[in-house]
């Protein structure tokens, strides 16, 4: 078997600061973002967590070319730090680590949170740190509060504002699931759906079974908008269980039409007999081609 090289030491090393040259020119205005101030307060409160990533050194000039990094280095600058450590690149490739980043999701980004809380770090901390006002963190803190475990899970892999999970905390844990496979069904983890689901849940199914109250909103209004709901989630079930099928189908279809006119002699026949049949296989072909 051959064996793996590594495209980087395993080890960060200190290397002083003015030793390590950026390689690309940082965006106009970059030290006024809110992303730079972040990454400055968060060095300032905990630390460097990921270090730079650079090139080897140089043997004439003792530098080393910076490849990941570029945000990071300038905030340790601004903060007067003079060394700075670094993950050592053995190849010569060029490209930025971080060239493809998975985002962290709500509820990870929630876990990782409770877990800081947990060590001791406080929330006021927290806000600091990642520039977000504390009444954002409160939310993040307790975003999986009173959402069933099931629900939890269909969620894991998602990002959605907490407002999401607050309303799904009014409803009774099974329409908690029913509530969110529509809405990932639908591909809309949205605050305004997710209020729509809850007011067109029955009374029986919420956690305080009281009459919904909206703007305007009287309770033959609500309790239509529930059984259109009902049937509506019935329906799109349907459709999302031959949807597969119905589009296999139109892949076939399509592709005989099209031969069936790309032949001349047929084309020529449709053309003199039945010209609004042609039309309308030819619209149709042209129609399917952009969506299939």
């Amino acid at each position: 078997m051959t064996t793996v090289e590594l495209g980087f030491l395993p080890k960060p090393m200190m290397i002083p600061i003015d030793n390590v040259l950026p390689s690309r020119k940082p965006p106009i205005r970059l030290l006024e973002t809110k992303k730079y101030r972040m990454v400055v307060t968060s060095i300032r409160e905990i630390g460097l967590i990921e270090p730079l990533a650079v090139s080897a050194v140089d043997r004439k000039t003792g530098q080393h070319v910076l490849l990941d990094g570029h945000i990071r280095l300038l905030a340790l600058k601004e903060l007067g730090n003079t060394e700075v450590p670094c993950l050592v690149a053995t190849d010569d490739e060029s490209y930025t680590y971080n060239n493809r980043i998975n985002r962290l999701s709500s509820v990870q980004e929630h876990f990782m949170m409770r877990r800081a809380i947990d060590r001791g770090i406080s929330p006021e901390r927290l806000s600091n740190v990642l520039c977000v006002d504390l009444a954002q963190i409160n939310k993040k803190v307790t975003l999986l509060d009173g959402v069933c475990p099931e629900a939890v899970d269909l969620l894991k892999d998602r990002r959605f504002s907490p407002e999401i999970t607050a309303s799904l905390r009014k409803m009774k844990p099974t329409r908690q699931v029913e509530a969110v496979e529509l809405m990932i069904s639908a591909n809309s983890i949205t605050v305004a759906y997710a209020r729509a689901l809850v007011m067109a849940t029955a009374a029986e199914m919420l956690v305080k079974a009281k009459a919904h109250k909206g703007r305007g909103v009287s309770q033959e209004q609500v309790d239509r908008m529930e059984r259109e709901m009902s049937g509506l989630q019935d329906h799109y079930r349907m459709i999302e269980q031959t949807f597969g099928e119905d589009m296999l189908n139109l892949v076939l279809a399509r592709g005989y039409i099209s031969k069936l006119v790309d032949n001349k002699s047929v084309f020529r026949y449709l053309e003199r007999n039945h010209g609004a049949v042609l039309e309308q296989l030819m619209g149709l072909v042209n129609a399917t081609s952009a969506e299939v």
